[in-house]
């Protein structure tokens, strides 16, 4: 018999902005100093910590739209050459992205939201649930830049509120993970915010997401 991993109690606040945004990774906009920062470097069990790959995140959050900021420092890039021509990528995990799994519902154990983007600007969305995976055409904006010569990149993602949640209330809380893939083959590095403690690397654990909430104007 087996029993279900006790929900991580790590947290993330959204910070509130007053007016809309447009990504911009490369000079982001004033309102990202407004959010606190989480950060993780460890693989997926929560062990290995590599400095290389710290990977930093901050949200922010309007009634129409979840923000979302990636730094990301790398030892190498590994990216695909073609994609959709609105940069989706198919099977996009298989080189170099960062991850977001969003689950505005608790309740609701296996549904959530899937979003990664890649180094070069290809993404991908999708509606995570018990059934055959489906494209969520959340019609996220998105910007990222790399700076070769600190070995970080970065990004940056719009998402649309009403593709998450019908009726957003910020006095809830959602759940979360991060996650952070690099490598174009075996052996690749797997990172989580909130270790997923699989024996192999697996994201797919929303029982040990973290907690979203959105903070409040002052």
């Amino acid at each position: 018999m087996s029993h279900a991993a006790p929900a991580s109690s790590a947290e993330v606040v959204a910070a509130p902005v007053a007016n809309e945004i447009e990504p911009n990774a490369a000079c982001p906009p004033n309102e990202w100093q407004s959010a606190s920062p989480i950060s993780f470097c460890s693989d997926w069990r929560g062990k290995n910590p590599d400095p290389a790959h710290e990977t930093e995140v901050r949200v922010l959050w309007s009634p129409s739209t979840l923000y979302l900021r990636f730094v990301c420092r790398y030892r190498g890039l590994h990216v695909f050459d073609a994609a959709d021509p609105n940069g989706r990528c198919d099977h996009l995990w298989d080189r170099d992205v960062a991850e977001a799994f969003l689950q505005p519902d608790p309740s609701r154990a296996r549904y959530y939201k899937e979003f990664e983007i890649a180094p070069n600007g290809f993404w991908i969305d999708l509606d995570i649930s018990p059934g055959p995976l489906a494209d969520l055409k959340s019609g996220l904006r998105r910007s990222v830049w790399v700076g070769q010569a600190r070995r970080v990149w970065a990004a940056e993602l719009a998402i649309p509120m009403k593709s998450l949640t019908a009726n957003f209330d910020p006095a809830e809380v959602w759940r979360v993970n991060f996650y952070r893939v690099e490598g174009p083959k075996e052996p690749r590095a797997y990172l989580a915010w909130c270790p997923t403690n699989t024996q192999q690397p697996n994201f797919h654990v929303p029982d040990r997401f973290g907690k979203l909430r959105f903070g409040s104007s002052r």
